[in-house]
Parts: C-alpha cells; sequence; structure tokens
C-alpha cells in the first residue's frame, strides 16, 4: 500500500499533490471530502468548473461501497441543485483509487420513488445496495479503477486525457435531460434579475420564468428555434404570447433586458445551446418542473408518473370495457402539459385544456412531433371560473346533451392545494396557503354547494362543477384520501353522491416535489348511480408498481377519538401536565404530546382522575408505526370493552411514562415512575405523584354525586404490570440509576431531560440523535427495544377496542 499510518487529511493533501498538482483541490462542496476543479482567474463571473468529487479513506476500503456512500450524500443533500457536477464521481483511500462518469450515474438523481432519506453510511439499505450493483459494474466493466502501486503510470494518462482544460478554459457545458433542472436554477439567479419584467404581476396570469428559460435553451444564436412557444427570444429582446391579431398581422409584446443583455451574454457563453434535439421533447413537456412551487399547486402542474398513467388506463378499462377509448369521449380539463393522456390511441375523441396558454403551445407543440391529439381539441380554458359557453362547439355538444355525457369520460390529475399543512403551521416563515383557494371567484358557489372546509379545497371545487354542472358522466381523477376519510369532508360526502367504481393507491411520494409519506389514490366514479361512501376495497400498489394487496377504506366521521376524549377532561382536579390532542389521524400524530405547560389551544389538563384515559389516548396515537398506507386513517370512539381491560390500561401507562416530552423546567416533574431508593436518587423528588398513584396511595375524587348529591372517593387501585410493561420499567430504572450516578445532575430530571444530559444539543439546538456514552446508548437502546415489544403487545387492542379499523 502506498500511503500507510496517515490520517484522512494528510491523505487528501498527497493525493493532490501526487495527482491532481495541475488543479484546484481547495475547493468545498457540501459534505464532498474532495473536489478536484478547473483553475479560475478572480475576474471569472461563472461557477468554477469541477472534474472530480470524491469520497476518501484512510487505510483500505472497499472502494465501491465508498462511492454508493458519495453518491448517497450528493443525493441526500441535493449538492447538484446548487453546484455543477463534474465530470467524474470517485473514492480513493490509501491503496488505490476508483471513478465513474457522473452522467452514468446521474439518472438515480432523478428517480421519483428513490428514497434519499437512508443514512448515506448504512450499507445493509436497498438503496445502497441497488446503487452499490450500477457502480460496480460500470466500474469493473470500463476499468475505472487504478492502484497506486502498480498503475501509477495509467492513472496519470487517464488524469491527463479526461481533466482536459485548454488554454481558452473548459469547453462549454453540454445541457441534457439530467442538468437542465440545475442549469435553470442558475439562470433564475444570475439572467433573471436582468429581464424588465414584473414576475409577481406575471405569476397572477399564469406567466413563470421558466418559458424564458426554455426561450433561451432552445435558441441558437439567440433565436428560438420553437416558434410555437409561449416566449421566444428574438436576439435582443423576447417576444411573448406571439400571435394574429384581428387584422391578419403578428402581433406580441416585447421584453427587454436591463443591462444591454450582459449578464444573459455571459451566462450562455458558459453552456452549449441549444441541447441535442433528441432531448426536446422531453424538456419542454417537463415544463412543470419549471413552475415555481405555489402556481405548482394552485394550477395543478403535477407530472403525473408513467407508471400511474399506464395503470390508471387500464383500471379505466377494467370498469369500461377494452374499447371504451372509442366508445367514450375523454377531456382532461387540467390537462398541463397533457402527460396524462400519453397512451391513448383515439385522438378523435380526446379533449384537452389547461389555464395557462404556455402549457396549450407545449400541447401543440408536441402534436407536432407526435403527439397523439387534435390540434383543435387543445384550448386553454379556466374550468372553475369559465363559463361553459367558452368551449369548443364540439365539446358542448357533449355535454348539453344527457345521453352523449354518460359516454363523457372526465380524466384529470387536478390541481391540489392543501388547507394547512404541517409544514405550514410550524413554519412561521409561511403562510396559510387557505387563501390560495378562497381567492378564487367560484368559492363562494362552491361553498354554498359542500359547506364546510372541504370546498376550499380545489380538488373539490373540480369534482363539484362536475357533478353538478355535467351530470352523469364519468369521473377518473388521481386526489388524496380527504374525500373519503377526512372528517371535515363529511358534508361534502353527502353533496357528492356517486359511485366509486374502483379504486387503487399508490405513494404520493413517487410524483414530483411531493415528499411527504400518504397515499394517492386513483377513483373512477359513476356520477349518474347515487350513492353516499361507507367503504370500499382498494388495490395497493408500491412505488415500483408492484401489487402489495388491499386495504378497506371506511368514511371518516367526527365520532372520532377526541370526541371520546372530551368525555374524561378534568379541569378541577391538580394538573400534573397537558396533552395535546390534534386531529386524529396517523399523519397528525407528530403533534400529540405530552408535556407539563400548555402550550397551546389543543392542550387538556391531565390529573389523578384521567391520567389512565389520557395514558390510552396518547398510547393508541403513538404505538402503531405511521406508513404512507396508513398515514390517512383516522382514529375513533372507541367501544366500551377497554373499560375492563386493566392489563390493557396498565400497559398504556407504562408505554407513557417512558414516551413523554415532559422536561422539568417547566414546572415539577410529576412524573417519576420510581422512588428515590429504587434509582439511589441523590436527593429527594419534589414529587412522588406518580409512585403514590401507580402504588394506589392517591384519594380521586368521583364527580358523579349520588342520590343524594353527594360525591365519594373512588377506591385506589394499586397497578399490577404485565411482564412486557415490567420489562420496561425495569430498562428505565437502569438508566435513571446510571443518570444519578453523575456529577451535576438534576435530581427531578425527567427521561427528556437525562437524554438531554447525554446527547446534548448541535449548534442550531436540536438535540443530537446519539451520545458518546457507549454505556448510555446500551441502556436507552435497551429500553426503547422494551418499549417496541410492549407496542406490539398493545397494537391488536388498538383495532379490538375499536380506535382503528382494520
Amino acid at each position: 500500500m502506498k500511503y500507510t499510518n496517515i490520517r484522512e487529511e494528510e491523505l487528501k493533501n498527497k493525493i493532490a499533490q501526487d495527482y491532481f498538482w495541475l488543479y484546484d483541490t481547495t475547493k468545498i462542496i457540501g459534505n464532498v471530502d474532495f473536489c478536484v476543479a478547473t483553475h479560475q482567474s478572480e475576474k471569472e463571473l461563472f461557477e468554477q468548473q469541477s472534474l472530480l468529487w470524491a469520497e476518501a479513506k484512510k487505510g483500505k476500503s472497499d472502494i465501491y461501497n465508498s462511492i454508493v456512500q458519495l453518491i448517497l450524500t450528493i443525493g441526500k443533500a441535493r449538492t447538484f441543485d446548487k453546484f455543477l457536477p463534474p465530470a467524474f464521481l470517485g473514492a480513493f483511500d490509501g491503496e488505490k483509487i476508483a471513478f465513474i462518469p457522473y452522467n452514468d450515474i446521474a439518472d438515480v438523481f432523478y428517480q421519483n420513488d428513490f428514497n434519499w432519506n437512508v443514512t448515506p453510511s448504512n450499507y445493509d439499505t436497498k438503496e445502497f445496495k441497488q446503487i452499490h450493483q450500477k457502480v460496480k459494474s460500470n466500474i469493473d466493466k470500463n476499468a475505472l479503477l487504478f492502484y497506486y502501486t502498480k498503475d501509477d503510470k495509467e492513472l496519470k494518462r487517464f488524469i491527463k486525457q479526461n481533466f482536459v482544460e485548454s488554454k481558452r478554459g473548459i469547453s462549454k457545458i453540454k445541457i441534457d435531460k439530467n442538468n437542465f433542472m440545475v442549469i435553470y436554477n442558475k439562470w433564475v439567479e444570475t439572467v433573471k434579475p436582468s429581464i424588465s419584467f414584473n414576475w409577481e404581476a406575471a405569476k397572477k396570469h399564469g406567466i413563470i420564468d421558466g418559458d424564458f428559460y426554455l426561450a433561451d435553451l432552445l435558441s441558437d444564436k439567440n433565436t428560438t428555434l420553437k416558434e410555437n412557444l409561449f416566449v421566444v427570444l428574438n436576439e435582443t429582446l423576447y417576444e411573448m404570447n406571439r400571435h394574429k391579431n384581428e387584422y391578419g398581422a403578428f402581433t406580441s409584446t416585447d421584453v427587454e433586458f436591463n443591462d444591454s443583455q450582459k449578464a444573459h451574454t455571459q451566462f450562455w457563453n458558459k453552456y452549449e445551446r441549444p441541447p441535442k434535439q433528441e432531448y426536446w421533447d422531453y424538456i419542454i413537456e417537463r415544463r412543470d418542473l419549471l413552475v415555481p412551487p405555489d402556481i405548482r399547486e394552485r394550477k395543478g402542474s403535477f407530472f403525473t408518473p408513467q407508471i400511474w398513467v399506464e395503470l390508471s388506463q387500464k383500471y379505466i378499462a377494467d370498469v369500461l370495457g377494452d374499447d371504451w377509448q372509442d366508445e367514450y369521449t375523454v377531456w382532461d380539463c387540467a390537462a398541463g402539459t397533457g402527460n396524462l393522456l400519453t397512451g391513448l390511441t383515439n385522438k378523435y375523441n380526446i379533449w384537452a385544456s389547461t389555464l395557462d396558454k404556455a402549457d396549450v403551445d407545449v400541447m401543440k407543440d408536441r402534436i407536432k412531433n407526435g403527439a397523439n391529439l387534435l390540434e383543435d381539441h387543445v384550448f386553454q380554458f379556466d374550468f372553475l371560473n369559465d363559463e361553459f359557453t367558452k368551449l369548443p362547439q364540439g365539446l358542448q355538444d357533449i355535454i348539453n346533451d344527457e345521453e352523449k355525457r354518460k359516454k363523457l369520460l372526465i380524466y384529470i390529475n387536478p390541481p391540489y392545494a392543501e388547507h394547512g399543512n404541517k409544514k405550514i403551521m410550524t413554519d412561521g416563515n409561511i403562510r396559510n396557503k387557505s387563501g390560495v383557494a378562497i381567492s378564487q371567484k367560484s368559492h363562494d358557489y362552491f361553498q354554498t354547494l359542500t359547506g364546510g372546509r372541504a370546498a376550499r379545497e380545489l380538488f373539490v371545487q373540480f369534482f363539484t362543477r362536475i357533478y353538478r354542472e355535467i351530470p352523469n358522466s364519468m369521473l377518473a381523477e388521481f386526489s388524496t384520501l380527504k374525500i373519503l376519510q377526512a372528517p371535515n369532508f363529511s358534508d361534502f360526502r353527502k353533496f357528492f353522491q356517486a359511485k366509486l367504481e374502483k379504486i387503487f393507491l399508490m405513494p404520493a411520494n413517487t410524483f414530483d416535489n411531493v415528499k411527504g409519506q400518504f397515499p394517492i389514490g386513483f377513483f373512477i366514479w359513476k356520477t349518474e348511480k347515487k350513492e353516499i361512501f361507507e367503504e370500499t376495497i382498494a388495490d395497493v400498489y408500491d412505488k415500483s408498481g408492484e401489487f402489495i394487496g388491499n386495504k378497506i377504506l371506511y368514511a371518516g366521521n367526527k365520532t372520532n377519538i377526541n370526541k371520546w376524549a372530551t368525555t374524561f377532561y378534568d379541569n378541577k382536579g391538580e394538573r400534573i401536565g397537558y396533552i395535546m390532542c390534534h386531529t386524529p389521524d396517523f399523519q397528525h400524530n407528530i403533534n400529540v404530546w405530552i408535556a407539563i405547560d400548555p402550550e397551546e389551544n389543543t392542550a387538556k389538563p391531565i390529573t389523578a382522575k384521567n391520567l389512565i384515559e389520557v395514558s390510552i389516548y396518547l398510547t393508541v396515537r403513538k404505538c402503531i408505526e405511521a406508513s404512507w398506507l396508513n398515514d390517512r386513517d383516522q382514529f375513533l370512539y372507541p367501544n366500551d370493552e377497554w373499560k375492563n381491560d386493566f392489563e390493557f390500561q396498565n400497559d398504556c401507562l407504562a408505554y407513557t411514562l417512558f414516551n413523554n416530552n415532559i422536561q422539568s423546567k417547566f414546572g415539577t416533574n410529576h412524573w417519576i415512575p420510581f422512588s428515590e431508593k429504587e434509582i439511589n436518587a441523590r436527593d429527594k423528588f419534589a414529587s412522588s405523584f406518580m409512585t403514590d398513584f401507580i402504588n394506589g396511595k392517591l384519594k380521586i375524587e368521583n364527580d358523579k354525586p349520588d342520590l343524594f348529591g353527594n360525591t365519594k372517593q373512588a377506591k385506589p387501585i394499586k397497578r399490577e404490570f404485565s411482564n412486557e410493561a415490567q420489562s420496561v420499567f425495569n430498562a428505565g430504572r437502569e438508566l435513571w440509576k446510571y443518570y444519578h450516578a453523575q456529577k451535576g445532575i438534576n435530581v427531578n430530571a425527567s427521561l427528556y431531560d437525562i437524554r438531554e444530559h447525554f446527547q446534548g444539543r448541535n449548534d442550531k439546538g436540536k438535540m443530537n440523535n446519539k451520545s458518546q456514552d457507549e454505556h448510555y446508548m446500551k441502556l436507552i437502546g435497551t429500553l426503547r427495544e422494551n418499549l417496541k415489544i410492549l407496542a406490539n403487545k398493545i397494537a391488536p387492542k388498538v383495532y379490538d377496542y375499536g380506535f382503528l379499523k382494520k
């Protein structure tokens, strides 16, 4: 081995000196260990060009694993969105170095269904193994692994031939379907400010900066090659909305530069335009990627993955028959760039409308390149606000004919804007999006029809107009499960009495720019047949499109677990804490916790009288892990069988005692589940409430008076715990003992305080995930393991007692 007994930093210095002395190796790129870049003068305006990003390991290592770790690190941080990618990725240790061309691996960064949340250094994940196979095959096939000792000459020759910097600097960067988004982000920073245009005003009319970028990108010598785009570049200015006026002459709106086109010229001198023609259709079709997130949500510019497009059409055929494309007229009234219609064969029966003229232009351009649509059947239309008299006459004829409507299939992935998601509620810098839907002129109309909060959702407004004004048609649509499960949609379900013929579910994060772990459904509704939805069986597919089983979906109702919680509120007893009772579904479980102080208006007091019920509430909502599939499942008002199951009650108490957010700095800690003697405490606790409660020593007032109006004290109960619960107590006791053996501790520390003591906090104030204290890590690991066993024991009873439906 050439480089032995040296630290990683020294190894990087030696590799830089021995092999990359002609280049700049001082550049820092995110979390990448080692970067090789071209030299750059101080006057250079453009980003320094990277040639290699590499992972470094001292000693000997598995070089393939190192490159995979690098790829996962880059993908997790989306480093390629912030810096122009290099020609090569690589890895080296004290013995060898390996390279892989970036373009050979770049496609993995753009997979919709890839989980980038895995730990890059965890070699056992399926994501790691997937990339490992690809990396190893590429390196072995192309002989891109070099040993310093025996391959020294070959390595230097490889670097000389492939890490090329000419006298003029690096050659222009080629643009393809993998990097056009990265370059767009840089264009937004560099070129967009030099365009004399009111972007905020334009946004209200659906005009986006991405249209100007496309005009630049698909041009040669500053002249856009695609004349049908909404915006084109004409040498020194942009022309927008070019069309024939009433006199038959072409007219357009000119948009100029505010710096004599200086920034524009300097920026595009760095890149080779246009891209290869084979990429044009893909880039134009993916205009949705150039739409800002707020407009994307408001106008429905979410690109439906092809895997679900194909499957949805198969399900339509199952419901309507194999000849459905000849027998039915299809209208996508939220078409975007028309990708949902890909694969349909009878263009004479297809209509496509969208809010933005730019999207209409894109579809018509695609028609010229082979898209199976009729140009006269593609048009601009605001479905929520325009009158149907604005529709093409052929489509009007169908809508106005009762019999023809029965053969009309409205096939859409409609706009979606959620009224108050978790990010909006917790991030003070982001405004609530309820105004997005409420600002629509149509809102008042839909509010009178459906009532309640459901009317704020854009996709509900689409369905309402379809159901009300295009009766007896078929509706095939992609949407969340709110329409079936959300309690706030109960009024809408009474209004929308269409028969659900078929449904399948898929993970939401397979759609572009959707990060949540929740299900999206594809629904086929027959509006002619009237029935109120109660329940259905849905087919379920994983992110790869593989069928994984079925799931029963039930109509959400207002008799949920939070309604049950109102039966045990106690505003009279001594308060030992508060429980936050949030929206009763899995996605909001993160907002359910116990604390000493009432942090928000959903907080309800905890006393000796309702401690058991509170423990059941928290445990029921926490003991079953959330997944993308159960994310919208509702927690329900239980039956009464739990009242006679004392083992269940005590199991829930044990689970709650070791799964709460109590912090002693906010008040007296009544939640220590041990006596001072049990854990060799350094001093007396401020409260013995919990051990007194467990041992049946507390007097608990009963609110229910007898026939004479007198109240009695409830009989104290000494709590007996199951073997699984006792294992949790035993593990917790050892942790408390270890903590109290430390110096300078807080005698009244809670479990949260103990974790904070050993794990500490980072620079941002967030508690670290791990501790340097190995014995503590072993103790907390044992506690968590036993808590999980207890949770698994409790879980079946959550269903038995009606808190959840199977």
